[in-house]
């Protein structure tokens, strides 16, 4: 296979609308997961201290939080099925990608400059202009989608 097929496929697989995460921004990513046959949404909030391939079909978010005194990170691949939605709650000044050095980092030297933003802004999915799609007018209905009407047989029974 040529690395163009691979491309293609990848691209296919992209989501459409995603929202602009950076590193240093606290975010809640609400993930599903399988439990039998049933599935239920779970929610994550932390750091984001990592991204990888950000352009990329492949590109991946590690979002941190520390729990009961333990560091917890998750991985997540952002255009993913299971992930339901990313949301930004805070966005934090940062001059670089990897924030690894917060895992040697408790109270508040860990904590991250934050400043305030448009919150409702930030959360708008970014959309590339070739997917926007202008409104269609309603039509009205035609002879093939109306309702049927009732034949003999059914209106005996009735």
């Amino acid at each position: 296979m040529s690395f163009s097929i691979l491309k293609q496929i990848g691209d296919a697989q992209k989501k459409k609308a995603v929202v602009d995460v950076r590193s240093g921004d606290t975010v809640k990513v609400t993930q599903k997961i399988k439990e039998g046959e049933k599935f239920r949404l779970q929610t994550f909030e932390g750091v984001v201290i990592r991204i990888d391939r950000k352009e990329s079909h492949t590109a991946r978010i590690v979002v941190r939080k520390v729990t009961s005194g333990v560091g917890v990170e998750k991985s997540y691949l952002i255009h993913s099925p299971l992930v339901e939605k990313i949301e930004v709650t805070k966005r934090s000044k940062v001059r670089r990608n990897n924030l690894s050095y917060l895992r040697q980092r408790s109270g508040k030297s860990a904590r991250l400059a934050g400043k305030d933003f448009d919150r409702a802004a930030v959360n708008d999915v970014t959309v590339p202009e070739e997917v926007v799609e202008e409104p269609t007018e309603a039509k009205e209905p035609t002879e093939e989608t109306a309702k049927p009407e009732k034949t003999e047989n059914e209106e005996k029974t009735a």
